[in-house]
């Protein structure tokens, strides 16, 4: 009865050889997992570069327009809170970066990205809106002393690129460039 349900012998498998394959660079790209830039269509730029682009310039004449008619100065209500949820916002931005680099997650960059946005927007602020004297003094010292150099360790942050990777528009070389990885080299037989 046990011989009923003992296993059966299979035959052993042969290894095929791998064949290099000519593939496109697109699909090279995505089997590595790169995805690669986005390729265009022949109809021309896709709609939402077109919103991008038209927004940016239709931009312009509305800088001449705020530029000519914004009174000097101006009555703000809740300035404070104004201040302390920048502020705040940059606190959870560099704990965020801090946080996500410790752990190796590459999502560091976007949050370094948007935290050097905010340090640069906060220093301009600061030493637009501050009266002349000691405060404009404060000021300019503390976006030299802090904010401006914590941005540019932000851009850095996150413009470095991860070890291992390609400058884009670099070309790979060797067996990544024919798609290939360990184990999959071509075999003669």
């Amino acid at each position: 009865m046990s011989a009923l349900y003992a296993p059966t012998a299979r035959p052993a498998r042969t290894a095929r050889p791998v064949r290099a394959t000519r593939t496109t660079r697109a699909a090279r790209a995505i089997r590595a997992g790169l995805g690669g830039p986005a390729r265009r269509s022949r109809r021309g730029p896709r709609a939402v570069e077109c919103v991008l682009l038209g927004s940016g310039v239709a931009l312009v004449p509305w800088l001449v327009v705020l530029a000519t008619t914004l009174p000097p100065t101006a009555q703000v209500g809740h300035w404070n809170v104004a201040w302390v949820g920048l502020d705040a916002l940059e606190a959870v931005g560099l704990v965020a970066t801090g946080l996500l680099r410790r752990r190796g997650d590459d999502r560091h960059r976007l949050t370094a990205a948007a935290t050097c946005a905010l340090l640069v927007v906060d220093a301009w602020f600061d030493t637009v809106t501050a009266a002349p004297g000691a405060e404009l003094a404060a000021a300019l010292a503390m976006a030299v002393g802090a904010e401006l150099p914590l941005a540019a360790l932000c851009a850095v942050l996150a413009l470095k690129r991860a070890p291992g990777t390609r400058a884009p528009g670099t070309r790979r070389t060797g067996p990544e460039a024919a798609g290939l990885t360990s184990g999959t080299w071509p075999t003669t037989g």
